[in-house]
């Protein structure tokens, strides 16, 4: 539990949380100055401040009450922030998230909510920093560039699997092989090649691979074919 206490016959005026405590510290010359804070200074004046009994009260009583008012919100304002823990979990998935914003967010993948459109092409995502993102494939926009090649890209973490050319990064390694790659999607087709799957198929000949970059390339023969025969 946390406690609250006040002081007013310190030196300081502050907060100090340590070992699950808030202490705020009034100095009593003080209070008129952090009177926003405390909202104790406007009722110095009033004389007629009733309590939840609805007796008159004395000046110095109504200053107590509005110091418990106004300290009881400086702690509520204390509880909720973020503490790094992930308290908030996705009643579909179990996935725990540290702010309910977050949850929201995620939550949109169960719901197939897509609240934000493209105005060019009508193509709909789940976040707005998502519809940025594309919205970058219409304008052009390449705002992250490489400091060793000048080689630029649509996001940073395009730019972040881009420096590992230079560095030499592999941080994806094979647990039967030892192979490592620079990006986890590398390292998921090379496991493919373990376990045999191949989840891409042609849609014409039923040929299948287990890279999606194979099947493009394949497919082109199909295109050729096409062209050849209609020449």
């Amino acid at each position: 539990d946390v406690t609250v206490k006040v002081k007013e016959d310190e030196d300081v005026f502050g907060i100090n949380d340590e070992e699950g405590e808030i202490t705020v510290t009034l100095e009593e010359d003080e209070e008129e100055k952090y009177g926003d804070l405390i909202n104790t200074s406007k009722y110095r004046e009033r004389r007629d401040y009733h309590g939840s009994s609805g007796e008159p009260q004395q000046p110095h009583d109504a200053v107590e009450a509005e110091k418990s008012l106004s300290l009881s919100e400086l702690l509520k304002k204390h509880q909720r922030r973020p503490t790094g823990k992930k308290s908030h979990r996705c009643s579909d998935c179990g996935k725990r998230f540290t702010s309910s914003a977050g949850i929201k967010i995620h939550q949109r993948i169960h719901t197939g909510e897509k609240s934000y459109s493209c105005d060019q092409c009508g193509k709909s995502f789940t976040t707005s920093s998502h519809l940025t993102v594309h919205q970058r494939t219409h304008t052009g926009e390449k705002p992250y560039s490489c400091d060793q090649c000048e080689k630029s890209f649509t996001t940073s973490s395009h730019l972040t699997v881009h420096q590992r050319t230079h560095t030499g990064e592999k941080y994806f390694s094979c647990a039967q092989c030892g192979k490592s790659f620079t990006t986890s999607s590398h390292l998921a087709v090379h496991k493919r090649t373990h376990t045999g799957e191949k989840p891409y198929s042609c849609n014409q000949c039923g040929k299948r691979y287990s890279d999606k970059r194979n099947l493009i390339t394949h497919q082109k023969i199909h295109c050729q074919n096409r062209n050849d025969k209609m020449m």
